[in-house]
């Protein structure tokens, strides 16, 4: 799975960033992504707590950039789009003090082009890492709702790994029957990238048809709409 990652990256590099700058797994991962050439890490946070951080842990990080909110050349152009962006529901201060922080900080690099993509949950919640995401990148034309997915690889009967998309395990808690289509289009579409050839099963407690009630046929409905 992750050579098929790797040969698209290679043809097509990207940057990344990375949220908490100081976490030794976030310095770890820049390290040995540093060790290539198609994902650059870029890291958010003070410079020298972060090279402080990365000797202490006795990890590589030279080459990575590194962007604090503190001394952004551009924060007032970012300050200014997080505005435009939020509609009236954030005043400039409220913006500047969010975006004062790694997580709002970043998804806005994203967002402003300075990077193509961002991982965070290392120290913050997951409420916290897709806060801003929601807030600041939206979901794509034609999608109603957020969902996500966890990829899952374990090894097979033929001795080969299994690559599952499991959705939606993190984000939406009751799903309507035509969410639950949605999530399962979005996650088929998740699982091609990752190279998955997608068969869709929509799970409940009931095995063959043995249970009855509202969750079955809520499953059983969005698999016919699915389809």
């Amino acid at each position: 799975m992750f050579e098929f990652l790797i040969k698209k990256l290679k043809a097509h590099p990207r940057k990344i960033v990375f949220t908490e700058g100081t976490d030794p797994r976030i310095l770890e991962a820049s390290a040995r992504l540093l060790s290539g050439t198609f994902l650059t890490p870029v890291l958010v946070g003070n410079a020298d707590e972060i090279t402080k951080a990365a000797e202490e842990a006795g990890f590589n990080i030279r080459g990575a950039e590194i962007m604090d909110p503190a001394n952004f050349a551009d924060m007032d152009k970012m300050v200014a789009l997080m505005v435009e962006l939020r509609k009236g529901k954030m005043t400039e201060e409220q913006c500047r003090k969010s975006l004062s922080q790694a997580n709002y900080f970043g998804t806005m690099l994203v967002k402003m082009g300075y990077a193509d993509a961002l991982l965070g949950g290392a120290t913050y919640s997951t409420a916290d890492t897709v806060r801003p995401a929601l807030q600041i990148i939206k979901t794509k034309p034609g999608s109603k709702i957020v969902s996500s997915c966890f990829i899952m690889v374990r090894p097979s009967a033929t001795g080969e790994n299994e690559v599952l998309a499991m959705a939606d395990c993190a984000i939406n808690i009751k799903p309507t029957e035509d969410e639950l289509v949605e999530i399962a289009v979005e996650t088929a579409r998740t699982a091609k990238v990752f190279g998955i050839d997608p068969k869709v099963a929509f799970l409940s407690y009931s095995t063959l048809g043995s249970g009855k009630g509202e969750d079955v046929d809520k499953m059983r409905n969005a698999c016919e709409k699915a389809k």
